[in-house]
């Protein structure tokens, strides 16, 4: 991993003190689509109403955002914000993203930011001198537990601090947590409410992340996946996040995630920001490869995205192509919005 720094599209931040308005073709994410829509914002960044344009009234005064196609921003489930800004990914289209890996002290900080909004996983739990403490994560982005006993104080510890579990299971990088202690994190998190995503890139890594009970693959693997293994994940209902690009000359990622989009497992966007090669914000090349993969141009927006509710905090672009047509339009939106967060295009 290596930190990026990149000159940042010319979007500036705006006031709206009677609400935003976002008008133009409008794909909601929930099966709704209008040639003409609207999306209304109120001033405390809270969808107040969506619909076709003829019949979403605009409040007095709001500002008036109207482009080619609005739809929700990019929701990236696998970042690492030390090597990316949030302010260059909410520039690029990405309106929420995940932190999977990083200090405790680092990742309270971003849990706390509104635009783009951030969960975080804190440290990965791994075993002693395990992966990433030999490499990129050498300066506290692991936590080391080596007992069974040990498992619950960490896991309730962190629990207070972060929004999902990371374990890691990557013997190229060091020791690995055994299949007892991997089973005694996912029980401890689920006792707090936690869910545990998992750094497995091998057959027998996988095999033992499914044994424990994992929630979520976070990566696609590297290694070819037997039919066996696809249904089990599928069968299981454990989510898999892409990664597709930045693991993409390291072995089967395409065959594998193929494969599972058959199989019906749920394959959501992350980009893994941090390796080399991965800008912050929307990954073209990837929202790509997720279509090629099995998804298509639709399936890939609904992988890649929250749809859009009333009610909920702002998480919105307006593009001004097609994404479907064109994955490129997320890098350099018309607008971006999250929460009371507005950056438009002078």
């Amino acid at each position: 991993m290596r930190r990026f720094r990149e000159r940042v599209p010319d979007l500036t931040q705006q006031t709206f003190g009677a609400g935003a308005v976002f008008s133009g073709r409008l794909w909601a994410g929930d099966g709704s689509e209008f040639d003409h829509g609207r999306v209304v914002v109120d001033d405390n960044g809270v969808v107040k109403a969506l619909g076709p344009a003829d019949e979403v009234e605009v409040p007095f005064g709001a500002l008036e955002i109207e482009s080619p196609w609005v739809g929700p921003g990019l929701v990236d489930a696998h970042v690492h914000l030390a090597f990316g800004s949030p302010e260059e990914i909410l520039r690029r289209g990405v309106v929420a993203v995940r932190d999977l890996g990083a200090p405790p002290r680092d990742a309270m900080k971003w849990r706390e930011l509104t635009a783009p909004r951030v969960q975080v996983a804190g440290p990965l739990l791994t075993a002693p001198g395990g992966y990433p403490s030999r490499s990129w994560g050498s300066d506290g982005f692991a936590a080391f537990v080596d007992d069974v006993d040990q498992v619950r104080p960490l896991v309730q510890g962190l629990a207070k601090q972060v929004d999902v579990i990371k374990l890691a299971l990557e013997p190229g990088g060091g020791p690995v947590p055994s299949a007892a202690i991997s089973a005694a994190i996912v029980e401890s998190a689920h006792a707090e409410g936690l869910e545990v995503t998992c750094h497995a890139l091998t057959v027998a890594m996988v095999e033992q992340a499914l044994d424990a009970g994992v929630d979520e693959l976070a990566h696609t693997p590297v290694e070819r996946l037997p039919g066996v293994l696809i249904e089990r994940i599928a069968a299981q209902g454990v989510r898999v996040l892409s990664t597709l690009h930045t693991h993409l000359r390291a072995g089967e990622v395409v065959a594998n995630a193929t494969d599972l989009v058959a199989a019906g497992v749920s394959v959501r966007y992350g980009t893994d920001l941090g390796n080399a090669g991965i800008k912050p914000g929307a990954d073209a090349r990837e929202l790509d490869l997720l279509a090629r993969a099995g998804l298509g141009p639709e399936g890939t927006i609904r992988a890649s995205t929250e749809p859009i509710c009333a009610g909920s905090p702002a998480g919105l672009v307006a593009l001004y192509d097609d994404p479907r047509e064109q994955p490129k339009a997320w890098t350099q939106p018309h607008a971006v919005m999250a929460g009371t967060t507005l950056l438009l295009r002078a």
